[in-house]
């Protein structure tokens, strides 16, 4: 099995919350937000290599939802303390 393939059905074999803010807990909080697990998910279903991030931190910039209406998110950090413990983190 290619690379590729394993990534196309790649199904997350654990499930945790996250603890504390980090950068990967932001880019999973703007995922979640537009109703995907997580930045593997995104690309799966979106068909697409590339998303958009701001340079200077690295973070998501702007995601398609699954209506197809998108979602555009600020340079700084969005996913607050008291919304951290609702992010999943996924391991596969």
């Amino acid at each position: 099995m290619s690379c590729a393939s394993y990534l196309r059905s790649a199904r997350p074999k654990a499930m945790s919350r996250a603890k504390q803010w980090t950068d990967e807990v932001e880019n999973l909080y703007r995922f979640q937000q537009a109703g995907y697990r997580d930045e593997l998910e995104y690309k799966q279903i979106k068909q697409v290599e590339m998303i958009d991030r701001w340079p200077e931190t690295g973070f998501v910039k702007k995601l398609q939802r699954r209506d197809n209406t998108f979602y555009y998110y600020n340079r700084k950090r969005e996913c607050e303390d008291k919304e951290v413990h609702k992010v999943k983190v996924y391991a596969y």
